[in-house]
This record gives C-alpha cells, structure tokens and sequence, in this order.
C-alpha cells in the first residue's frame, strides 16, 4: 500500500486530543472516513484533517463496509471499545483502540481472540509508553541494569483534576473514574517496565469520598455531585507470582500535594529508578550510594528516524509502521489485556471486601 487508509471512530476529545492531530504528520497515513453519533463532530473532523474524498457516517457499521479503508481508529466511551474493534477486525481492518482495552476483562478477551481469529493488528493507545523518560527507563531495564525489579509503585495522583465533560463521570459507559483512566497508564508503564504480566492477587479499594462535595476547587470548574457515579480515588496492591509487589495508586480528587500521573517507581536488585521531577536512576557503587539524573532534552538515540518527541505523534508513526511494514507492536494486545483484568480486579476487591486471585 502506498498509504495506509484510516477511518475514525468517535470524533470527541480523545480523537482530537491525540488521534487525528498525531495521524496529520505521518505521511503515509490518510484519514479517509470520520463517523461520529452527532453527525456535526464528523464533519468538523473531515473539514479539518480528511483527504479531499473523505466520507462521514453516524453508524459505524457503514464506516465498516468500505473496503478500501486499511485501518480504524477506535475513540469512543470504553463500553463501545470491544464492539466496535470486534466488528472492525472481522472487517478486515487493523484497529488502535483507545485506552483501556475494554471496560471489562471478558470484552478484552473478546478483542484478543478477534485479533488472532481475524489475523489482523490490534494495539491499545498507551502513548505514555513513548515518552522520553519512558523509553529511556524500558532500554535500562532491557539492559538489566535495575536488575530484578521486585518493587514497584504505578502513579496516576491528581490534586483536584476531575474531568467534567463527556462521559467520563458516568459509571455505565466507563466502567469507572480515575483508576480505569488515568490509573491504567500508570500500571500499564509499571508491567512493561518489569515485563511482568503473571499478577496473582489484588487487594484493592475505590473511594467516593470528595465526589459529593458542592462547588469543589477542579481544574474544570466544579463538578456536578449528582452526575459523579465513578470513583474519585482507587489504591490497590498487587502481587505478582514471582513475588513482585505493585503498589497503584489514582485519584482525580485528593487531598495530596504529592502529585504524578503516568509516572513509576521501580525498586531492582542492582538499582532503582523514579520519574518524580525528571528521571532518577539510584543505587550503590564502590560502597557509596548515588543518584544519576537523566538528561533527556537531547541527544539519545532516535526512538523512529525523524519524528519528534511528542507521545502521540510517535504512537502514531509506529503504529502505522507496523501495519505497512508488517512489524512487531510496541503495545501488545495480550499486554493491554493483562492490564484490564488487574483493574477489574481492583474494582471487584474493593466492592467485595477480599482480596481477588487469579488462576
């Protein structure tokens, strides 16, 4: 294919935010269909990033049934996430569904076995991986250089930042608030760090403890009580079968000046490491403790030739890489998946009370 033909699913925040912006740099990518359930948000979407033939529906099923589109973008409430790549997949199209993989667990088993039925690329939009410091820290631990890392903390702590618009308060389309959205980033980074995907038990608690306070101080502008049915801060403790520990914690409304969102701490045999105020490697020498700051703002080895430092953007190019070029996903849907049964878990010891363990 001399471009990859893209077709958008959901044109609200996240699309615009990331998606279609990060796509319009890569240059053998065209986006060619927009749909969108208000119809006026799909053409916005075309007038702004579409080729000059590009289409626009309100049902995605139509979107579906052109065979000439290569790949879908999935951007929707995470209830719609397992639906529409199924169905996209059985189309024929390679999918980038937005984070998390699916509300459910039993969804994003769904899509793994949609992708290996179909034979067609699934990947899950954890751009966070892409990050400088990031990628910096994932080729520390490729190296071993932390050693056995038997420790970890996954941060997603925000003081007062609770979004108010779309459906992010609402439980049924989400599955819930801060721990499925911005909590998943974080242990999506710490798992991948450690390439360790065999959790064993959960032991969790959501909070909805300041959801219901009127005319709160929010990044936002107040929340409405009566509409927040999500958690507004979820903490668990997660165990691993080799005995690696996980602490995760998510708020978007806490009493804490400790603030990092997408960040990890990892604690290894020979050394560790943390994104608190840029990155940290710590550890022992010659019977002396040190701390290396990492300085990322240049030089490094390219992570995709000629591409900037933006997340999305580089998302974007290797993503479309992998598609034209047949390549190794840098986000695995089995990884993703790993990633939703935790948060499940998490969920389900907090309403039970009890720990939750995996087979």
């Amino acid at each position: 294919m001399s471009k990859v033909r893209v077709g958008i699913i959901g044109c609200g925040g996240i699309a615009n935010g990331k998606h279609m912006p990060s796509l319009a740099k890569v240059q053998d990518a065209e986006m060619v269909a927009f749909c969108d359930l208000v119809i006026e948000r799909a053409e916005a979407a075309k007038q702004q990033y579409g080729n000059p033939d590009a289409r626009v529906y309100s049902d995605y099923h139509e979107l579906l049934r052109d065979g000439s589109i290569d790949v879908v973008h999935v951007c929707t409430p995470n209830d719609a996430h397992a639906d529409i790549s199924i169905a996209a997949l059985e189309a024929g199209k390679h999918v980038l569904c937005e984070k998390p993989m699916a509300k459910t667990a039993e969804d994003a088993r769904r899509m793994l076995e949609a992708a290996r039925r179909t034979g067609k690329k699934l990947s899950i939009g954890y751009q966070n991986r892409y990050r400088a410091d990031s990628r910096f820290l994932k080729e520390a631990c490729r190296k071993d250089e932390l050693g056995e890392i038997y420790f970890a903390k996954a941060h997603a702590i925000r003081r007062r930042a609770v979004p108010t618009w779309g459906v992010f308060l609402d439980e049924e389309k989400q599955g819930g608030g801060p721990l499925i959205d911005i909590g998943t980033h974080a242990l999506d980074l710490a798992l991948w760090m450690m390439d360790n995907y065999k959790p064993k038990a959960v032991l969790g608690r959501a909070f909805h403890k300041l959801s219901q306070n009127e005319n709160s101080a929010n990044a936002w502008g107040p929340w409405d009580p009566a509409k927040f049915t999500v958690e507004d801060s979820a903490f668990a403790m997660i165990t691993m079968e080799n005995g690696a520990t996980i602490i995760l914690e998510s708020s978007w409304a806490l009493n804490s000046l400790e603030v990092d969102e997408a960040k990890v701490t990892l604690c290894g045999t020979k050394a560790g490491a943390d994104m608190k105020g840029g990155l940290r490697i710590n550890g022992e020498e010659n019977s002396r403790l040190y701390v290396k700051e990492i300085e990322l703002s240049s030089g490094g080895v390219a992570f995709y030739e000629g591409t900037s430092e933006d997340p999305g953007e580089l998302e974007a190019r290797m993503w479309i890489d992998a598609v034209m070029n047949d390549k190794e996903l840098v986000v695995k849907p089995e990884q993703a998946l790993v990633v939703s049964e935790i948060l499940e878990a998490v969920y389900e010891s907090s309403r039970t009370g009890k720990a939750v363990y995996f087979d």
